[in-house]
């Protein structure tokens, strides 16, 4: 288990409403670390609730209702991919700049946003599949049992996702960051 999470998923039934109340932020913030961005993430989290509201919301089983909303937001994603037209699906400056450090030194802010943008374009490298374990298990620390659970797949395959994500995002960041280094070389 890691730490700070919870032993336990939630014992309790939940319908769509109250799920949507308590964790529409986090799906929110999930499809937007998916890569999508303004009207997208409304209309997916939309979706991710109507498919919550038509499975009769949330049943106690092995899965916190988090992870169980992820693997909709995740399905719902994927199908939003295929059918939308835009291509983009880095954030938004702005959203770099507020999640980039605080730090009251320009030059510190400065490599901070940088090093935060090429993760988010490393990140774009990896598939919906790889990017979601990916997420639930680094950024929002959930074990790889309950990715496997809510996902409905083995728990040797959230492991296999997990390390392919890790060595494909290592490499697109390194990547990434070889090529700014070398465009900085060329102008200076």
């Amino acid at each position: 288990m890691r730490k700070g999470m919870p032993s336990q998923p939630a014992s309790e039934s939940l319908d769509a409403e109250t799920l949507f109340r308590r964790h529409a932020q986090f799906v929110a913030s999930f499809v937007a670390r998916l890569g999508f961005r303004g009207q997208d993430v409304d209309d997916i989290v939309q979706d991710v609730f109507l498919v919550a509201h038509r499975r009769g919301g949330y049943a106690p089983g092995p899965a916190r209702p988090t992870t169980w909303l992820a693997e909709i937001a995740v399905r719902t994603a994927m199908s939003h991919r295929r059918t939308s037209k835009r291509t983009s699906l880095l954030p938004e400056a702005e959203t770099a700049e507020r999640m980039a450090a605080t730090d009251a030194r320009p030059d510190a802010r400065a490599q901070s946003r940088e090093a935060l943008g090429l993760a988010w374009k490393a990140l774009d490298h990896l598939d919906l599949e790889r990017r979601s374990v990916f997420i639930l298990y680094e950024l929002e620390g959930e074990s790889c049992d309950a990715i496997a659970a809510a996902m409905g797949i083995p728990t040797g395959t959230v492991y296999s996702r997990l390390h392919n994500a890790r060595k494909e995002f290592l490499q697109a960041y390194q990547r990434l960051a070889a090529d700014r280094r070398s465009l900085e070389g060329r102008s200076s």
